[in-house]
């Protein structure tokens, strides 16, 4: 298996915290800390990988995250002015403010049937919201700050995951009140959960320099790897087609193979693909995200770039 470097988009001015591919409208959705949201068209053609189209604006402090729902009409985000915002992506117009979190949010899910909402924030909450920004339930299981939480899909009721600053990782029951499951494992900081888009499994990675998956499927969750990062993790990602998981550290990006857990690769950022990389300044991976078809690996960097790889077989 081999990455092979396919350019950089450049158009936010901060860290760039999330990257969604809405490959159904032909667009790219990613989030930052210039406050800002864009909206990406995606090109066919080599010479350019996406053009920035619209810029969100409403949030007056950092965007951390953003979710698209399943349509690929509507986005919502959330940032450190305590809000989130729900934004048409046919209009660029943010059509609904939630307030209730005391401190920054610090991500946001849509549910499979993109319903409800879910967030998180640095107050030690996770929320469950309506698509009107009504708050439903309110969960205060973490010791600290939240750092994500994820709706597992392919179950009959609406079933979250939650990470956070206590080591902990949280599987709440289906009627979002209580957790049914803590799966322990982590002896720091978790700063990044992935699910995979069946839903079987979970991976969580953070300050231990660990990346743990797990397995959903069972009627009492249970880990299945642990992989050595030797770094600070800072995101997390499954291939759609559940063969690897990505991670993005301080340093770089690993790529795993998830039915061995062998490492498959090490994505490095070299000076001879991009200019601005140099010994004395390699950026960290802040967000990650794979193509639908696997083959496209985006990578969102503190240095306000977004970096793309494609994969190859060998």
């Amino acid at each position: 298996m081999e990455f092979n470097f396919k350019g950089s988009l450049r158009g936010h001015n901060g860290w760039v915290t999330a990257i969604v591919p809405v490959e159904n409208q032909g667009i790219l959705v990613t989030a930052s800390r210039d406050k800002t949201i864009l909206v990406w068209k995606l090109q066919q053609g080599e010479q350019q990988i996406a053009v920035p189209v619209r810029s969100l604006k409403g949030h007056s402090h950092f965007v951390q995250d953003v979710a698209v729902s399943s349509d690929g009409y509507f986005a919502i985000s959330g940032a450190w002015d305590n809000t989130l915002r729900l934004w048409s992506l046919t209009t660029g117009q943010s059509t609904k403010l939630f307030v209730g979190h005391k401190r920054e949010v610090t991500s946001v899910a849509f549910s499979p049937d993109s319903r409800q909402i879910a967030s998180s924030s640095r107050d030690g909450t996770v929320k469950i919201w309506n698509t009107v920004g009504e708050c439903k339930f309110t969960g205060e299981s973490h010791r600290g700050w939240v750092t994500k939480a994820q709706f597992i899909p392919n179950r009959e009721e609406p079933t979250l995951i939650s990470v956070g600053w206590d080591a902990g990782v949280k599987i709440w029951n289906e009627s979002l009140k209580t957790v049914k499951h803590e799966l322990v494992g982590h002896n720091g900081t978790v700063n990044a959960l992935a699910v995979s888009q069946d839903g079987a499994y979970a991976a969580s990675g953070g300050k231990d320099k660990s990346a743990l998956v797990w397995d959903l499927t069972a009627e009492a969750p249970a880990q299945i790897l642990s992989l050595d990062v030797n770094d600070t993790l800072n995101a997390l990602a499954f291939s759609p087609n559940k063969q690897f998981l990505a991670a993005g550290t301080e340093s770089g990006i690993r790529v795993w193979k998830i039915s061995d857990g062998a490492l498959e690769a090490t994505v490095d950022l070299s000076p001879k693909d991009d200019a601005t990389v140099t010994a004395q300044r390699l950026p960290a991976t802040v967000s990650l995200a794979w193509s639908a078809d696997s083959a496209t690996l985006y990578a969102g960097f503190n240095d306000n770039s977004i970096r793309v790889w494609a994969l190859y077989n060998n």
